[in-house]
């Protein structure tokens, strides 16, 4: 009988605890399981939304604002469940991967930065192909300035080159399609196209009252590297870009120019977009002597400032007249060179201002098919210049001639190089000799 009772005690102390535990452990389900989707809610993700629950918020990220991405699913959710596709739609279906990579290219607008770009699968297959050298387009740099498409430099003996198209010429329409309602990426898109097909680019150009219209017919690009010729008495060697190899091709040519009984040399950097910071710190250290700065890399307190210094013997330091010809398309890796040579007054520069492209990309890859160009640092030359939007300003101002055929700019270099007075001009350059607004400190 004792037995029986305590058996029943027993079974009313375990119905007595369901009754109390269950509800309890309902309700902290309930809660940590709400504050768990929630937190993921809000998390920053990779991958579509079905995939939400993979990634969490990276913990170096700051949230001191408290950050919400409510607003942003809840944007997500609206589209989903209202938008009709219109007559104005380009496509029918848009793939949630697609909504992703559109999201993180808007996340890149919102810092203001025209060299900062997010890169979805076709735009990094377009972006490869540059870096590769050879592709079917136009033969154009192109990038934004004040927030139009702009022509950084047509490529030497381009179908652009040829058909007439210059740096700084802002592209107001491609094809008739009007280039501010759509991303460089998709103009660079529309420019390309296949080998021997005709595209229309309307531009606008300064001292012109109407836009032009240049139809320019595709062709395969291969990115020029070198030239060199001799005039009269003076060695000229063309750079045209800097690539992994521009280094080595010029020390090739500088050796052409040791060998020669040429004592004066002109370097022209005119419609060099620039490249590899590495090429133009391994061309500079010919003329600047061996352990001074050529550039630095200034990371702004996000890391230590990078410096980067003459490597070579300088073999034509203060030894040779040299002259350094630059235009609107000089930019990036050729305004460093221009820059160093002229703090060192290793070279008189004459032409006009550069591109003015004073800062440093990296390539991230952020998945095997996408990748992010950011900016993380800005160049400052030798005498702790940096590089502005307005370039760097030449030692002598000349202004090229669109009226006639002749390369007003390199005649009036070799005249400047045979002066007598050459050497002085590298420290102080006379007024009626400057033009333009062009101005060299008086160093003596």
């Amino acid at each position: 009988m004792k037995k029986f009772f305590a058996s029943k005690w027993i079974h009313a102390l375990y119905i007595l605890a369901f009754i109390l535990v269950y509800p309890v452990s309902l309700f902290v389900s309930y809660t940590v399981g709400q504050a768990v989707g929630e937190h993921k809610l809000n998390a920053l993700i990779e991958g579509n939304i079905s995939h939400i629950y993979q990634s969490e918020v990276p913990k170096n990220i700051s949230n001191t604002n408290e950050v919400s991405f409510e607003h942003f699913w809840k944007t997500w959710e609206l589209l989903d469940q209202k938008f009709v596709h219109s007559t104005a739609t380009t496509t029918e279906v848009v793939d949630d991967q697609d909504k992703v990579w559109a999201a993180i290219q808007g996340l890149t607008t919102a810092y203001d930065d025209p060299y900062t770009v997010f890169f979805p699968p076709e735009e990094k297959k377009l972006f490869d192909d540059d870096i590769q050298g050879e592709f079917s387009g136009v033969g154009i740099e192109i990038g934004i300035r004040n927030g139009l498409l702009t022509v950084i430099s047509p490529l030497s003996g381009t179908p652009a080159y040829n058909a007439g198209i210059k740096a700084k010429d802002i592209i107001t329409k491609i094809d008739g399609i009007d280039s501010t309602t759509i991303s460089p990426d998709a103009a660079i898109k529309l420019i390309r196209g296949e080998k021997g097909t005709p595209v229309v680019l309307s531009v606008a150009r300064e001292g012109e009252q109407e836009l032009l219209d240049i139809t320019v017919v595709r062709d395969i690009i291969e990115i020029p590297t070198i030239e060199s010729e001799v005039i009269d008495d003076v060695f000229i060697i063309k750079l045209f870009s800097f690539n992994r190899i521009s280094a080595e091709l010029f020390q090739d040519e500088l050796q052409k120019f040791a060998n020669a009984p040429q004592s004066k040399l002109i370097i022209d950097l005119r419609g060099n977009p620039g490249g590899f910071l590495q090429a133009a710190v391994d061309v500079a250290s010919w003329f600047i002597p061996e352990g001074e700065v050529i550039v630095t890399e200034n990371f702004e307190q996000k890391a230590e400032d990078r410096i980067h210094v003459s490597r070579g013997s300088a073999n034509f330091a203060g030894a040779k007249r040299v002259v350094l010809l630059t235009d609107g398309g000089s930019a990036s890796a050729a305004e460093i060179l221009a820059g160093a040579l002229r703090d060192y007054d290793a070279a008189l520069l004459v032409g006009n201002n550069t591109f003015g492209k004073g800062s440093v990309q990296e390539l991230v890859e952020i998945t095997p098919d996408t990748s992010l160009k950011v900016t993380i640092a800005k160049w400052i030359l030798p005498g702790g210049e940096h590089i502005s939007i307005d370039g760097i300003t030449p030692d002598i101002t000349i202004d090229e001639d669109s009226e006639t055929e002749e390369d007003e700019q390199l005649s009036r270099a070799l005249e400047i190089i045979n002066r007598d007075d050459f050497t002085l001009l590298l420290k102080f350059v006379p007024e009626e000799l400057r033009g333009g607004d062009s101005v060299k400190s008086d160093k003596i």
